[in-house]
Parts: C-alpha cells; sequence; structure tokens
C-alpha cells in the first residue's frame, strides 16, 4: 500500500463501464426498484426472472413502500378527478397554511411569493389561501364548474394520489387489507403479473386498488419498479384489441410516471418539451395533447418561470425516451415561448413545497428579533469564522453558513453562544452520528437531535399549541441532505422570531429527495452567508479539500491515513477490500471492522455493494442467512422512511419479523417488508454514507465504476473516515479526470427563482 497521488494507478486500462445505480447527486433509488423475489411485469404480462427489473436496493431512491394512500380516499369512477386530488391537498395542507397566514396578518403586505405559478398550480395555490385566510369557503371550490370536462379518449380514471414522502421518523408500518390485496392479487394474475405486487398496489392505490387497475391499468405504474413496458404488457392483457399507444389513460400515466422519475433524481420540474420528447420515445403519437390533457386531468401542473441553464443537460430527454436512468438534469428543449423562458412541468406536491418553503424563508429573514446581546458572544468565539458565524446571527432572522467537517465547531460554537444566552437553541443533523458529534462539540447532549426526529417530535422541546417548535435558534447542520419536502415541513413548523441556520458543506452530494434547497438558497443569495475558513486537518481533510477545488493532489501520510491498494479487475477489488476490512486496518490501527465501512459506486456488478457484502459477510458473519438472507450479528442498512438509511445490527427473528438495533434503539421489521427495506451495511454506496463519519473508510473503485464518478461523488466518500482512507483504486486515470472535469450535476427546480423574488434584506454582496 502506497501514499495515494494523482494519477495513480494500476497502468492497466479500465474495464468496459457498466451502468452505475448510485449517480452523482442522484436521490436514494429504492423507489423504481422491485423486491428482488418479485420479478416485474413483463412483456404482454407474462412474469419477468426475479430481479431482473431492477438493480437498485433501499436508501438510494425513494420509495413508496411502506406508505398508505391518500387519506381522503380516492374518487369514484364517475367522480371528477380533477376536484378529487383539489380536495385531497386542500385537507392536507389546511393546517400549515393557517397558521401562515396567521403570522402574515400583522404584516403590512403579504411575501410576494406563487407569482410564478399559473393555470391549475396558481388555481389551487389561490384556493389554499383564499379558504385559509377566511375569504372563502371550501364548499366555493368544490362546486359545479371547477372541473375540466374528462377527455374522451378514455373512461374517467380513480387517479389516487401517490404516497408523500416524509422525512419524519418511520410511522408503524400500515399493513393492506388483505381483502384488497386479494382482490388485486386475482387481477395481476389474470393478467400474468407478480402477485407480489399487490401488497405495494394496495399501499398506493388505496383499497379499490382492484377496480383501479380493472379500469385503469396503467395505473400499475404508480408502484414502485414497475417501468412503462411492463404496464403495457398488463394492459394488453386486460384490454385486448382497446389498448393503443395513444389511450389517455396511458399518456397521462406516462407523463406523472416521468415526473416521478424526474424528482427521483433531485428535480422538482421538467421542461415540458423534454416531457413531450419522452412520450415520443414510448410511442406516443401527439405527446403535445398529450400534455396539455394531463395538465387538464390535474396529473401534472404547467408554469413558466426562470430556470437556471446549468441545470438542463443536453441529451436527457433522449434517455428518458428510451426509459433509461438519465443523469441529473434535464434537457431544456424549446418550449415554444420566444422571451417569457422555459415551461415547465411538475408534480402538485413539489411545486406547493417549493412556494411554501420559500414563504417560510422569507417570513424567517423577515421576523428576527433582535433582543438578545450576541456582542460578547462573538468576542469570546473560538474562531473568526465563529465570531462572524455570531454576528451574522446576531442580526438576521435566515443565515447560510458553508464549509467543511472541522467548520462543524463554528455551528457548535454559536448554539453554545445562543445557549449561554439563555435562547431555546437546538442543532438538527442529519443522522444519528452527525447529533453524536455535535453534542460532544458543543459539550452538552441535549443541544443536538437528529432532523427526523426533531419533525416527528421523538426529539426535541416539542410543540406550542400553535403547532410551531419551541425553539429560538435552530441550526440544520448537513443542509445539502435537505430535501425541498422536508425544507417546507422544517419551515411552516417554526414560528416568526426564530432563526434558522442552514449550515453544510456545498461540495457533498445532494439530498435524497427532489429539491435542491442548500444549493438554491445559496444561488439566490437570499440571505447573510459565511463561508468558514477553517481548513479540514490532517491528510485526508488535504486530500479532501483539494478534491472540493478540483484537483487530486498528492498528500504526505506519515501514518498511512490514507492510502492506494492498486487492483486489477473486480474480483481482485473484492479480495483485497475483504482484506483491508478484516486483516490490514485492525492490525495497523485498532480499528475493528464494525467501526470501518466500504464505500462504492453501485449496488450491482461484480464489485458493488451486493457482492461486497456478500464477501464480507461470508467472512465476518458466516451464516446461512435464515431470514430473508440475515442472521443474527449482521451489520444492516435499514429503510425505516423515502430518504432515510440507518445503519443498524441484526439481533434475531421471530414470527412478527427481524428484528434489529438501530442507533441504540430496537427496531421490528415485518416479514413482508425485509426485502424493500432492510440490507447488508458492511458496504455502502455514497448517498448511504452521507451525513456520517467512520473511524476508517475503505473507497473501491473497480474498473466499472469509472461511467459513475464525479467529483461530488468522490469529495464524499473521501471524506467518510476519520483517522483512515484506503482507496482500492482500478479506474486509472478516470478518477483525477472526474475530479477535475466533472462537477455537480445540477437539478431542475423552481426555489432559486422563488427565493431571488422575494425580498432579500441583509443579503451578502
Amino acid at each position: 500500500m502506497t501514499a495515494l497521488s494523482r494519477g495513480d494507478s494500476p497502468g492497466r486500462p479500465a474495464q468496459d463501464p457498466a451502468d452505475p445505480e448510485d449517480r452523482p447527486q442522484e436521490p436514494a433509488e429504492d423507489r423504481s426498484a422491485l423486491p428482488e423475489d418479485t420479478g416485474s411485469v413483463g412483456s404482454g404480462g407474462a412474469a419477468a426472472t426475479p430481479g431482473e427489473s431492477s438493480d437498485e436496493e433501499p436508501g438510494d431512491k425513494e420509495s413508496g413502500d411502506g406508505e398508505t394512500a391518500d387519506a381522503t380516499g380516492t374518487a369514484d369512477a364517475g367522480d371528477t378527478p380533477a376536484v378529487s386530488e383539489a380536495q385531497a391537498e386542500l385537507a392536507a395542507q389546511r393546517e400549515l397554511r393557517r397558521r401562515i397566514e396567521q403570522r402574515k396578518a400583522g404584516k403590512e403586505g403579504p411575501i410576494a411569493a406563487g407569482t410564478g405559478l399559473s393555470g391549475t398550480a396558481a388555481d389551487l395555490l389561490a384556493a389554499v389561501r383564499a379558504v385559509e385566510s377566511g375569504e372563502k369557503t371550501a364548499s366555493a371550490f368544490y362546486g359545479a364548474g371547477t372541473a375540466p370536462a374528462p377527455r374522451p379518449a378514455a373512461p374517467a380514471p380513480d387517479r389516487p394520489r401517490p404516497p408523500q414522502p416524509s422525512a419524519l421518523a418511520a410511522p408503524a408500518p400500515q399493513e393492506a387489507p388483505e381483502e384488497a390485496v386479494e382482490a388485486v392479487r386475482e387481477v395481476l394474475a389474470g393478467a400474468g403479473a407478480p402477485a407480489a405486487l399487490a401488497s405495494g398496489a394496495v399501499r398506493i392505490l388505496g383499497e379499490r386498488a382492484a377496480r383501479v387497475l380493472r379500469t385503469d391499468p396503467w395505473q400499475l405504474l404508480a408502484v414502485p419498479g414497475v417501468r412503462p413496458e411492463q404496464a403495457d404488457g398488463f394492459a394488453r392483457s386486460l384490454l385486448g384489441p382497446e389498448c393503443g399507444p395513444d389511450d389517455g389513460r396511458r399518456t397521462a400515466a406516462l407523463v406523472g410516471w416521468l415526473l416521478e422519475q424526474a424528482a427521483v433524481r433531485g428535480h422538482t420540474a421538467l421542461d415540458a418539451e423534454t416531457v413531450r420528447t419522452a412520450l415520443a420515445g414510448h410511442g406516443v403519437s401527439d405527446p403535445e395533447t398529450a400534455v396539455d390533457d394531463a395538465v387538464a386531468d390535474g396529473v401534472a401542473l404547467l408554469f413558466e418561470e426562470g430556470v437556471d441553464p446549468a441545470g438542463a443537460e443536453d441529451g436527457a430527454a433522449e434517455e428518458y425516451a428510451d426509459g433509461e436512468d438519465a443523469d441529473e438534469g434535464a434537457g431544456s428543449g424549446e418550449s415554444g415561448e420566444e422571451e417569457s423562458g422555459p415551461v415547465l412541468l411538475g408534480l402538485d406536491r413539489y411545486a406547493l413545497a417549493e412556494e411554501s418553503l420559500a414563504d417560510g424563508l422569507g417570513r424567517l429573514a423577515d421576523a428576527c428579533e433582535k433582543g438578545a446581546d450576541w456582542g460578547g458572544a462573538a468576542s469570546a468565539a473560538p474562531s473568526p469564522s465563529a465570531a462572524e458565524l455570531i454576528r451574522a446571527v446576531a442580526g438576521a432572522g435566515l443565515v447560510v453558513h458553508a464549509g467543511g467537517e472541522a467548520a462543524r465547531a463554528e455551528p457548535a460554537a454559536l448554539l453554545s453562544a445562543a445557549r449561554g444566552l439563555g435562547l431555546r437553541a437546538l442543532g438538527a443533523t442529519h443522522s444519528a452520528d452527525g447529533r453524536r458529534r455535535l453534542a460532544a462539540a458543543v459539550g452538552d447532549p441535549a443541544a443536538a437531535v437528529t432532523l427526523a426526529g426533531l419533525l416527528s417530535g421523538a426529539e426535541g422541546p416539542g410543540r406550542d399549541e400553535e403547532g410551531a417548535l419551541a425553539l429560538d435558534l435552530l441550526v440544520v447542520l448537513d443542509a445539502p441532505q435537505l430535501d425541498v419536502e422536508t425544507g417546507a415541513a422544517l419551515v411552516e413548523s417554526l414560528a416568526d422570531g426564530t432563526r434558522l441556520v442552514l449550515s453544510g458543506d456545498p461540495g457533498v452530494l445532494g439530498s435524497a429527495g427532489a429539491g435542491r434547497v442548500f444549493g438554491d438558497v445559496l444561488a439566490a443569495r437570499a440571505c447573510p452567508q459565511v463561508v468558514s475558513r477553517t481548513p479540514d486537518p490532517g491528510p485526508i481533510g488535504e486530500l479532501v479539500s483539494g478534491i472540493g477545488i478540483g484537483e487530486l493532489n498528492q498528500v504526505g501520510a506519515p501514518g498511512k491515513e490514507v492510502v492506494i491498494v492498486p487492483v486489477r479487475d473486480a474480483g481482485e477489488a473484492v479480495h483485497r477490500t475483504v482484506q483491508l476490512v478484516a486483516d490490514s486496518v485492525p492490525r495497523a490501527f485498532g480499528i475493528t471492522p464494525a467501526e470501518t465501512r466500504v464505500i462504492t459506486v453501485g449496488h450491482g456488478g461484480s464489485a458493488g455493494t451486493r457482492a461486497l457484502n456478500a464477501a464480507l459477510k461470508e467472512r465476518l458473519n458466516p451464516g446461512p442467512g435464515r431470514f430473508g438472507g440475515f442472521d443474527p450479528g449482521d451489520l444492516v442498512v435499514h429503510v425505516p422512511a423515502p430518504g432515510r438509511a440507518v445503519s443498524g445490527v441484526v439481533v434475531s427473528a421471530d414470527a412478527e419479523g427481524l428484528r434489529l438495533e438501530c442507533e441504540g434503539a430496537p427496531v421490528v421489521v415485518p416479514q413482508d417488508r425485509v426485502a424493500s427495506e432492510v440490507r447488508h451495511g458492511w458496504a455502502l454506496s455514497a448517498h448511504q454514507a452521507a451525513g456520517t463519519r467512520w473511524p476508517a473508510a475503505v473507497v473501491v473503485l473497480p474498473g466499472d465504476a469509472a461511467k459513475g464518478l464525479s467529483r461530488p461523488w468522490v469529495y464524499t466518500a473521501f471524506g467518510r473516515g476519520e483517522r483512515h482512507l484506503s482507496v482500492v483504486h482500478g479506474v486509472d486515470q478516470a478518477l483525477p479526470r472526474a475530479v477535475a472535469g466533472i462537477p455537480a450535476q445540477e437539478r431542475t427546480t423552481r426555489l432559486r427563482a422563488l427565493l431571488e423574488a422575494l425580498p432579500t434584506p441583509g443579503a451578502s454582496s
């Protein structure tokens, strides 16, 4: 093993690249994954080989598993789908938006957000605001004349809303009613589709899922892992010659599916031309009409707004059209509008979340109370950057703090100062490991929580009578992991006068969910920004800092803090990785295998997480895997909610399910959820590892990993080791090229434009 230097490699050409599953800046990857033992809907309705439809794992994409159908239920076949969706959205948003309107009542005028919406989006937002302000009653929007006429191309289908992702701690699993599941099984069996899809279909489509699928077979696309060609085969089996590529039910489902897939990759909207091109690739003869019909039916929202041109990538439309995973960024094809900018399509949940988030951030920035005396705290700060952060928070309700791992000491100093002033101050982190490190830095375990625990009420001070968190200052660390829906839920939970600090490292991979909250707030310059001048220490810190500016530098590592292990092929990569974790690292540094994590680019392939976990289990905890492939003592990753990956260990298994210990708490995963929620956890993707550090990290780069490398991926992966980093290197010059030439892939979002339209008191120049 030698010190890592620029361009070090075994001197052999890389293998032919395979499609990596953990792409740079991509969200968590289990939204579209079928459990490996379920198969998929094949062409003509036949079941495909189990596992062949997806190569993805829990914890890497948002998943509908575990979510229940919308509480308002689904509409009868004769009901108008758009009205049902509006009612559902109003019911879901009413309480939160009522509090916003009450808080705004004392101001001279409302914050100017929402002006970029048009059509259904604008109508829906106006309805929400009018109802909750008392200007109109809810019934005024439910009457005749509010819904578009149904499309003549197909019967008006039941269109249940897909389950809403949540950043909150996972609720107790709700089992789908067995009668409803059995009814769906019969429908699936009649079309040759896997019966294992039945539970997921009921969770997403509701108890009348069997009837929904008979009426509109393409609603199967809402079930995680089902692709258009599979839904087409299912529809052909049910409908026979009545089934056609331009069926209105098919085109509407395709539009929704394309937007959901875009959200999986972080986008909150897509250029309308990109969607039309993708529809054409799926055999739709009139994509423009298909998009118009989908908007009229409320499947998608159409709005015009400026979009950062960097968020668009050429070729994305073709990749969507082919049904393949597109890299982040959607093509920004011509919209037909000459001067007004691109026309975007989005799902209402993300449009409303971005509107609410922009509203809330503007409200917090405007409502700062400056009663405390921060001067002494700033003077006593342990570093100039910490003093600058304290001074910024003293004069602003919203502050952004950017810095690397060592810079986490600055928000810790801020929290100590605020708590010393008698303020109710709290820090929220992405992971339990981050919470532990923050609590140690502040010197007070009560000063740190996880964001999921805070929002769920499991951690933190609780809420006041209006539902707001009882806080004067909230510092959110690991802010790049904040997706737009979690961000909206967070700001809705903060009362006027609460200070909010978003702190994080701009170089790491982005959130698992849709949106780019931290990056958009930075780019919009919507508030004061403090950039840390505290460097990350040691050889690992020096290496990672160089990667952040596009340089893969040779670093001095006298204590072998950083080493490179050249390998010729994937088989050797797996062998050397097991050797490092089981023997070399424990012997040289006294770090146990349980304190070491392996990070690799993808889950599939001969050196992906599956292969590495299998080899590590055989060496470290061999066993028959009697419960879904798991044995007591196995390290695992549990995905209790979309976008959350929690490390744990298997304790036992019984009739109730797999018993884990996750972050010191007992967890029981029911048998039918093990395949979708639990995987072995010695080897992780970089997204799963984000927000957590271990004493040692082993980053595995086999030859077929070259395609999945980018600067953010390398930056994130290489920064996971505290004391030691080993790089199993088989990508030749692809590593320095990725660091030097592949910056972060942008996401198409609307938040930046919304924030730029708001007043920005205290924004930095």
